[in-house]
């Protein structure tokens, strides 16, 4: 393999989780709207842990989308409530309606508005530079954004949003929770113990400057990766139309949503950078010295954890272990 990041795999499932019976979905829009006739339905196919679809309810109007929360039930709620906190300053989709309670059967749920737009995902492999460059920029402005809600402490959101317990306990709860997932079982199938050891001793040489992000306690999505990121182009300019999917919203360091967004990118082909950090920072967004290194840092965590998960495609398997191996040997193909 060459050296360097691979490409992003297909991190979608090939079909929604579940299924939406026609007779379920009558039921579900009349209970929400009233009387409506659905004229076509889309299934939304991104994300794992809940089903999307899209909804065209008039030949006139516009979409809908479905959201049904199969994962955990309270989910629903906490990201309604996170909607409404961020609404006021940043682009998400507007709620229609929810029932964080379920249906006579059926999951909670959400109707939100269809956002028009491309995810940055598709922007990015169209190549098209002039457009990729401002809509970064605004993605950087966007996150700066993100950050200006805080919370008493970091920790785990619950519904509120509140915040409950620590993201991890302890002194040095990072590398202390990397060298928890570097014991499971799933993960040690998965990833060669030379890698491993390679990664507990690299976190751990970093110890003192990942404790310093502990302490801060401002709104991280969670999941703030090039899909869930729609962009389009307004009055001749490319910005964010929508930031989606907040069920992996957190108190923390925006240091985890900077390191996620940079995943995949690379110094010898530029892509976001330097509009992303510079919309940043021209936003009020800060980064402390070293702030590329110990961003991947951070990000390191979260792959690790992913390899943790009892199911994982081939693909997105081998491209985690690639991910990490790219940052314990510092590769030039990943920003440093």
């Amino acid at each position: 393999m060459v050296p360097g990041a691979p490409h992003e795999a297909r991190w979608i499932c090939s079909e929604p989780r579940r299924s939406l019976p026609a007779p379920d979905l009558d039921r579900l829009l009349h209970h929400a709207l009233g009387n409506c006739m659905v004229v076509e339905v889309q299934p939304l196919t991104t994300g794992f842990r809940n089903a999307n679809f899209k909804v065209r309810l008039d030949a006139r109007a516009g979409w809908i989308v479905v959201r049904i929360y199969e994962h955990d039930a309270s989910l629903c709620q906490r990201e309604i409530d996170l909607l409404r906190v961020v609404g006021a300053t940043i682009p998400v989709p507007q709620v229609i309606f929810a029932e964080p309670a379920g249906l006579d059967g059926l999951p909670p749920f959400l109707l939100m508005q269809y956002v028009e737009g491309i995810s940055f995902h598709d922007l990015k492999r169209s190549g098209d530079r002039d457009a990729i460059a401002p809509a970064a920029f605004s993605v950087g402005e966007t996150l700066a954004s993100i950050g200006r809600s805080t919370f008493a402490k970091s920790g785990w959101l619950a519904p509120g949003p509140t915040v409950t317990t620590p993201l991890f306990d302890g002194p040095d709860p990072t590398p202390h929770f990397v060298d928890l997932c570097l014991a499971s079982p799933n993960l040690q199938r998965r990833m060669a113990a030379e890698v491993r050891e390679r990664v507990s001793a690299l976190l751990w040489s970093r110890a003192p400057q990942l404790a310093e992000l502990d302490s801060q306690a401002c709104l991280v999505h969670g999941d703030f990766g090039k899909r869930n990121l729609m962009v389009r182009c307004d009055g001749g300019r490319w910005s964010v139309a929508a930031v989606l999917d907040w069920e992996f919203a957190i108190s923390g360091s925006p240091l985890v949503d900077l390191g996620h967004f940079l995943r995949y990118e690379r110094v010898a082909r530029p892509c976001a950078e330097p509009h992303f950090s510079c919309g940043y920072l021209q936003a009020g967004g800060i980064l402390p010295p070293e702030w590329r290194l110990i961003a991947r840092l951070v990000d390191l965590t979260a792959l690790c954890e992913s390899l943790t998960h009892d199911e994982l495609p081939d693909d997105v398997t081998a491209e985690l272990v690639e991910l990490v191996r790219a940052t314990i040997e510092n590769r030039d193909a990943v920003l440093v």
